[in-house]
């Protein structure tokens, strides 16, 4: 941990974490589907949609980009179909999925993915307790979520 820490020179270099309590387009126990969430609807012109997922209902819902999906994992429908995989294509620094051909008016284009979250160190110095013999430990490393 501390030659991690130390190659990422504390807070200075940012890096993807899998938050295991919030990773995937759908909730904890279910397996991504290509209908998981809503990217956006179609206009006959545009043929990229950035990943997002949704968060809260009502009033007080609201959409995270999605900027680091894990390879291999996004799957894509228009109107409930799924896509091919050669139908799209995922730029996985920037979380936008561009399909093949623009859908049509009023096509829904719906996303499922993996992703991990752009992370930095909250701190320059780790606090290591060497309590055992050959052991130590590191007790609280904090990370923040880096908005790209």
């Amino acid at each position: 941990m501390i030659a991690f820490f130390e190659a990422r020179r504390g807070r200075l270099h940012g890096f993807r974490w899998k938050d295991h309590l919030d990773w995937k387009s759908c909730p904890p126990l279910q397996a991504v589907s290509a209908t998981d969430q809503m990217l956006g609807t179609g206009d006959g012109v545009v043929a990229a949609f950035a990943l997002v997922k949704a968060y809260g209902d009502g009033a007080a819902s609201y959409q995270r980009r999605i900027v680091k999906p894990v390879a291999g994992t996004v799957r894509v429908a228009v109107d409930g179909v799924e896509l091919a995989a050669e139908a799209f294509a995922v730029d996985a620094t920037s979380g936008v999925v561009t399909l093949a051909a623009a859908p049509g008016v009023g096509a829904a284009v719906t996303a499922g993915f993996a992703f991990d979250v752009p992370v930095r160190f909250d701190t320059d110095r780790l606090t290591v307790s060497l309590s055992a013999f050959q052991a130590g430990e590191v007790p609280d490393i904090p990370v923040v979520e880096v908005m790209v």
